[in-house]
């Protein structure tokens, strides 16, 4: 079936508008962190006149930001790989052995979904300062986890419910048992749902900003988001040190969307049953 030349050409030009809307904002802070205060006043949507790295200078003297970074990735990446290891555990379990308690299981991991986790914020502070954990990255690991493993449920269980069960009776018949199952026959399968669940849960902790706020009060111990609020002040704002620290804290976002962005679209069962 032929496209129409014309349609086809619309839709580029919708699909380039869409993509310079979406980049703009970056390309604009990243263009701010070069400039001066008074630059960025007077042509805050034009090139710097003077290409400077005061900014970056000015941030790296001014905050502990490499603590902050060191800070936010590991909270994140150790919380991302939680919830993905829970995550398919729960979700293979949920999907391939039918019980009883099957759907009402299903549903408990739910309602993780249902209720606002932040309208228990007093009896979560007390819960971590009784554990002994205020203070300490642990207490964000422990409630970005809980947080990100209801939705990582959903998401991966209707995902297993797709696969072909040919692939893992095949499995079995070689011998495998059920996690050998899952790390080497289903888990390769699953890289579309689980590139999925690690980029929408690696955004939510690293942007996150309320929890840090709550559990962290050491300066060394305080995510990126937090730390970079000691930048405004009542009076004035340095905002090409602030720009420059934005710019810093999304590149890791930009480098794990450019590396996983391909698992949205890779077809990784085609073709794996006849």
């Amino acid at each position: 079936m032929k496209t129409n030349p014309a349609l086809r050409a619309s839709h580029y030009v919708i699909a380039s508008l869409f993509a310079l809307l979406s980049l703009y904002p970056i390309v604009l802070m990243l263009l701010s962190s070069f400039k001066t205060n008074i630059d960025i006043f007077k042509n805050p949507i034009g090139l710097p006149k003077a290409w400077s790295m005061t900014a970056y200078k000015k941030l790296l003297d001014q905050l502990p930001y490499f603590d902050y970074f060191w800070n936010s990735l590991t909270v994140s990446v150790v919380s991302v790989t939680l919830i993905l290891l829970s995550g398919s555990l729960a979700s293979f379990y949920i999907a391939r052995y039918p019980f009883r308690w099957n759907p009402a299981l299903f549903f408990f991991f739910l309602l993780g979904m249902m209720i606002p986790v932040k309208l228990g914020i007093v009896p979560l502070f007390m819960l971590m300062k009784n554990l002994g954990l205020m203070n300490t990255v642990t207490s964000l690991i422990l409630m970005y986890t809980a947080i990100g493993i209801p939705m990582s449920v959903l998401i991966l269980t209707g995902f297993f419910r797709t696969l072909p069960k040919e692939l893992e009776e095949a499995g079995r018949i070689d011998g495998c048992s059920d996690l050998r199952l899952l790390l080497s026959i289903v888990a390769p399968l699953m890289r579309p749902a689980l590139g999925t669940v690690m980029i929408m849960n690696f955004i939510t902790v690293w942007n996150d900003f309320f929890f840090p706020l709550i559990f962290i009060q050491d300066e060394v111990k305080k995510t990126i988001p937090v730390g970079m609020l000691t930048l405004f002040s009542e009076y004035s704002t340095d905002w090409s040190v602030l720009f420059a620290g934005l710019t810093l804290s999304s590149l890791p976002m930009i480098v794990l969307f450019a590396v996983s962005s391909r698992q949205f679209m890779d077809g990784m069962t085609a073709g794996a049953v006849k």
